[in-house]
């Protein structure tokens, strides 16, 4: 086991609790080098000369073990936003406030905050940790502000994140969400895995691995990643194996508040990998990220790092459970509320209120969801305003929808549903603020949604729910590991297409069956950089860029009728412009021209853009940046009997990547549909 790295405050405070009757005193202390929070249960670090988390015990238990390098400390903030990259804040000239102090509820809390500026251009970073009495777990809020008018412009915001990075054998699990967790992998093996892609490793070579016997044969950071719909808290897990007694101990980032993050409900992102991710901000599945000009200000959370500790033999999901009860909006707003004067822009309750749905929803609409974002613009693109807040609630069967601590301001409303083609969207929807009870102001908005048609629905292929998910490779279980993952989670290249379709993809509608006629990643080019298993690249003869569809119609079908309309709803594309979201002229698809073609006949291209390029599948993921595009023609392009959509990507398009990542350009389909009127 790790050798402990308790400082000599803590051993301190330790010792004196061990000669006096325990009491639930919440104490905020500051010396030379820390700046120290504790109660009866928990106590934490901050180190003044890194400007971060050195120390975590609870029960006894060091939670983080000795600092080595960047390991051993946390939860610390981080970020890609200076000009040159990378920047931890915290050992420049960081200044630090201890508070202290009582909430409205009566309960103690204490608090740090540490600011340090980046001084080549005024960037300041700020992080927050707050501990109360009677709790095991830190809540973090982190700032951003930039005021440089001589400097208008500096850059995007490409990554802004907060890392609980231990170093210590005492956790032996990882978890993302209920359906997605396994066991760390021996990372002191790590010498013999080769590299496979970026942050990607073949474990197979060392089959007793855990995680290889129990998950996969492939590790890779992207596997634990999800959309934010569906998090509620990640983190890690010690089964008791590694601890002092047997116990068993949690690590999680609990999402209580996802209101200041951007990309709405189908953005995804790393979560755990051996770091606990708090990712607030970052391009890796495609979305935008915001630009930091003059007057960027923004303090996002709060965000609640919860550490628990379960009896011998608990359950990694008992312990998960425990941290996800805490992923509510209204959970300790009074806490918040009464510390709003020490954290910059924090938004108290008596600026919020409580938002109502009643919708009247399509036949057939499952999992609706509400979507308030930045108005005027598709949710996935609120980064345009800084100040925009977003929220989403589950609608259910009735149509009803409730969005506690919603921040007053003029809203888009979005509304999407499984099964229903299309979105409905109301701009101007105004949320005025409550006062002093938050529950003075209910707003009701009203809606009637219909699906969109175009005509007479001939076929559909897949299910339109912002997934990839129920296509070959896609959401079904990986039957050969105990644990099933689901297979686009695991290394794309596991999956060789041509041995999958040795003759491409030749989907007959009626007859092939989705979810193995058809890959839930429609490829360019296959193999080559990044594929281990196929070095040499596969262009194939067409069988790999285009796709062919056949379907049977009548003539009354097409009788004297005027339009045919093929909706393509995309999971996510990867233009030639990865997930950058930025133009290169020297890339010939950077704007990737999608060509439908109808028994013989091209129809005007698709150009789907650069800035809706996704990184999606060799990152794992099967909902990225949604796109999509009707194809409109002429009946008179189909005939009696057999017809052929053939879907093509341009022949053996690729990009420049720097990175060890595949170079092929890609989409993956969400749902297809054919209407004629």
């Amino acid at each position: 086991m790790a050798p402990k790295a308790f400082s000599t405050t803590a051993l301190l405070l330790w010792a004196l609790q061990a000669t006096q009757p325990v009491q639930a005193k919440l104490e905020a202390e500051e010396t030379d080098t820390h700046l120290v929070l504790s109660n009866d249960r928990f106590h934490t670090e901050v180190d003044k000369s890194r400007g971060s988390v050195s120390s975590l015990v609870l029960d006894g238990q060091d939670l983080l073990g000795p600092r080595s390098g960047s390991t051993g400390q946390g939860p610390y903030l981080d970020c890609y936003c200076i000009p040159s990259g990378f920047w931890t804040p915290g050992r420049s000239a960081p200044e630090f406030e201890l508070y202290s102090g009582t909430d409205s509820t009566g309960t103690d809390y204490g608090g740090i905050r540490m600011a340090d500026t980046y001084l080549p251009t005024g960037q300041v970073l700020e992080q927050y940790w707050f501990l109360r009495d009677g709790e095991t777990g830190l809540h973090t809020f982190s700032r951003v502000a930039y005021h440089n008018e001589s400097t208008p412009f500096l850059r995007n915001l490409q990554e802004l994140r907060v890392l609980f990075r231990p170093n210590t054998d005492m956790w032996t699990h990882l978890l993302s969400k209920k359906g997605n967790y396994a066991p760390l992998p021996n990372f002191d093996n790590q010498d013999e895995w080769p590299v496979v892609q970026d942050a990607t490793w073949y474990l197979g070579d060392t089959p007793d691995d855990p995680y290889v016997e129990e998950f996969a044969d492939y590790f890779t950071k992207y596997t634990f990643s999800d959309p934010f719909r569906d998090l509620d808290a990640y983190g890690l897990f010690a089964d008791g194996s590694n601890t002092e007694d047997g116990s068993t101990f949690g690590a999680w980032m609990v999402m209580n508040t996802k209101d200041t993050y951007f990309g709405g409900p189908t953005h995804s992102d790393l979560t755990v990998d051996g770091i606990v991710y708090n990712y607030i901000s970052s391009n890796h599945h495609g979305d935008q990220t915001p630009n930091i000009t003059n007057g960027f200000d923004r303090t996002f959370g709060p965000s609640y790092y919860y550490f628990n500790k379960y009896p011998e033999g608990s359950d990694i999901l008992e312990l998960h459970a425990d941290a996800a009860q805490f992923a509510d909006p209204e959970w300790n707003a009074e806490f918040y509320d009464s510390i709003a004067e020490h954290v910059a822009n924090y938004v108290p309750s008596s600026d919020r209120a409580t938002w109502k749905l009643h919708v009247d929803l399509p036949k057939n609409a499952e999992r609706a969801l509400a979507v308030l974002s930045q108005n005027g613009v598709d949710f996935q693109d609120n980064v345009l305003d800084t100040k925009a807040y977003q929220y989403w609630g589950e609608v259910d069967a009735e149509g009803y929808a409730t969005i506690p601590m919603v921040k007053a301001g003029t809203y888009r409303l979005t509304i999407y549903a499984d099964n229903i083609f299309g979105y409905y969207v109301k701009d101007n929807v105004v949320v005025e603020p409550s006062g002093k009870n938050k529950h003075d102001k209910r707003h009701m908005t009203h809606a009637r949604w219909r699906e969109e048609t175009e005509g007479k629905e001939i076929w559909r292929i897949g299910t339109p729910d912002r997934s990839c998910g129920e296509y070959l490779h896609g959401n079904a279980p990986d039957k050969e590991h105990p644990l099933e993952p689901e297979q686009y989670r695991i290394y794309w290249a596991n999956w060789d297409y041509p041995t999958d379709f040795p003759d491409g993809v030749h989907f007959k509608v009626g007859e092939s069956d989705e979810a193995k006629d058809w890959n839930y990643i429609h490829w360019s080019v296959f193999g080559g950089k990044a594929n281990y298993k196929r070095p040499e690249t596969y262009v194939g003869t067409g069988d790999v860029n285009n796709w062919t569809i056949s379907f049977d119609l009548e003539q009354e079908q097409i009788h004297r009728k005027r339009q045919a309309t093929f909706t393509v709803q995309l999971a996510g594309a990867k233009t030639a412009a990865g997930n950058t979201d930025i133009f290169n002229a020297s890339e010939p698809q950077a704007n990737l021209h999608y060509t439908v073609n109808v028994n013989g006949q091209d129809l005007e291209p698709w150009i789907i853009p650069w800035n809706q390029s996704s990184s999606c599948g060799v990152r794992s993921g099967a909902i990225c940046y949604n796109v999509g595009h009707k194809f409109e023609f002429h009946p008179k392009l189909l005939k009696e009997g057999e017809n052929e959509l053939v879907l093509s990507l341009p022949y053996n398009a690729t990009n420049y990547e720097p990175a060890k990542l595949a170079e092929s350009v890609y989409v993956q389909y969400d749902a297809l549909r054919f209407e004629i009127v």
